[in-house]
């Protein structure tokens, strides 16, 4: 996670937050440790005994951002970018890419969903959320995303789901996702307040546009930019805006 050179200021009062938005990955569901079981999962299975098989997740983690990137870019299709990163990673265990890489990463997939698990803390902080308009502003692929709120649980209780797809090719953290996400609440986004693991796209970028946000620091790792929340555990929150 990267801090861009110049910080917006943050506001940290939580007096007029009528909305919040959840990111999804990372702050309700456990995303990498499903995406690191499947992709040990796919790898075991198609390269029986490989050596450097413990390598992998953190390969394939690496290799998250800048294909995502590229795809929401518009550089290449989602299915694209699949492929080149899944490429990518054979290219650096030094094994042969498969012959389909769509059905290779299907078989991908099909692991990843199975490990889909919300957070212990995601679904009581939500309910304890009444009274705010909710939703959900993530980078992910819309019918992906959409299926993991409701393999968790929460399809009709966090509210809507909203991806670059359905904000007209915004994606987190261009200025237009945010305000974009707070008109789909019926909000300004000076009344939103975003909670997310991802310190450019979900504490400093909504900050561009008088969003409050606040940092889920789940690992400990780092303080936050100057002047912005941190919490480590959703269950923080209802508090903060109580």
């Amino acid at each position: 996670m990267t801090t861009p050179a110049t910080t917006p200021a943050p506001i940290t009062t939580m007096a007029g937050v009528k909305g919040v938005l959840f990111d999804l990955d990372g702050t309700l569901l456990d995303h990498r440790s499903a995406a690191d079981a499947a992709i040990a999962a796919w790898l075991a299975a198609y390269s029986p005994g490989h050596p450097r098989l413990g390598e992998a997740p953190a390969l394939w983690a690496e290799l998250e951002a800048p294909h995502l990137a590229m795809w929401q870019a518009g550089e290449c299709t989602v299915q694209e970018q699949r492929r080149r990163r899944l490429s990518a990673l054979c290219r650096e265990l030094a094994v042969p890419a498969p012959g389909d890489l769509d059905a290779a990463y299907a078989d991908f997939a099909a692991h990843y969903r199975q490990g889909w698990t919300a957070y212990p803390d995601a679904a009581r902080a939500v309910a304890e959320l009444g009274g705010f308009a909710l939703g959900v502003l993530t980078n992910g692929v819309q019918q992906m995303q959409e299926a993991k709120v409701r393999a968790i649980g929460l399809t009709g209780v966090v509210g809507p789901v909203l991806t670059g797809e359905t904000l007209g090719g915004h994606f987190k953290p261009s200025p237009a996702s945010y305000t974009g996400a707070a008109a789909a609440l019926g909000l300004a986004p000076e009344q939103v307040l975003l909670v997310g693991d991802d310190v450019g796209n979900d504490v400093t970028g909504p900050a561009a546009t008088g969003m409050r946000s606040v940092w889920l620091d789940r690992l400990g790792v780092e303080p936050p930019p100057a002047g912005f929340p941190r919490i480590t555990s959703l269950a923080e929150l209802p508090p903060l805006l109580h």
